[in-house]
């Protein structure tokens, strides 16, 4: 009887042991990839006038679904729409662009399944899409302005701590002088109406630190 409890504690120790994966609060890396234009110098198309940028990012891991990730990037922006039709009175060769901006951020992320290696009763996913959005600002062509980011990303759990993604937000500016031409339209702009805008597509690789306290089962 003693032997066949020892068998079933040894298996049942295995069991708890391929369950448990480790989390943890924070993690911390680099990305790098393109910054494209939206505005009144981009009507040519999205990515037609791509730049290069990078920067860092760390999260704030709430629990497997939920993040708050934080970034600060640096990219260029550049744009011609000289050949576009504008009112008699705008000069057209003012409508021609290639500057940088300074972004900076806080997104709220929210994960399509459980993020982990998938050694967990929590049914966790190495592979995970999520959606995200998020309060920012941004210094650039000589303005500050706060920003909206908004888009979606899918990362991969490469090991227990080393994580991987691709990222896309679209930055909602509240300004129209980050290109430094300022409504050419004659647009009566308003509250994030007739305003610049940019393009993040990033790849990052991030690792993980800070293990999350875990509660005694005994």
């Amino acid at each position: 009887m003693k032997f066949v409890l020892l068998i079933i504690a040894f298996v049942a120790s295995l069991s708890l042991k391929a369950q448990t994966e480790m989390e943890y609060k924070m993690e911390a890396g680099g990305m790098v990839g393109t910054s494209a234009y939206l505005g009144d110098a981009g009507n040519t198309g999205l990515y037609k006038n791509i730049c290069f940028g990078g920067g860092a990012i760390a999260r704030y891991n709430l629990n497997p679904r939920m993040a708050l990730k934080f970034n600060i990037a640096y990219g260029g922006l550049k744009g011609d729409a000289s050949g576009n039709a504008y009112p008699d009175d705008v000069d057209r060769n003012s409508l021609k662009f290639n500057k940088s901006v300074v972004d900076f951020g806080c997104q709220y992320e929210l994960h399509f399944w459980a993020y982990g290696t998938g050694n967990s009763y929590k049914n966790t996913h190495r592979l995970v899409p999520y959606i995200q959005m998020g309060l920012g600002g941004l210094v650039g062509n000589g303005t500050f302005s706060l920003c909206v980011p908004i888009g979606f990303g899918i990362k991969y759990k490469v090991a227990p701590r080393l994580n991987i993604g691709l990222d896309w937000t679209v930055r909602l500016s509240m300004t129209d002088r980050i290109d430094g031409i300022e409504d050419p339209f004659r647009v009566k702009s308003g509250f994030m109406k007739n305003k610049d805008a940019y393009c993040w597509t990033m790849i990052y690789v991030s690792y993980d630190f800070m293990p999350r306290l875990r509660k005694c089962n005994n």
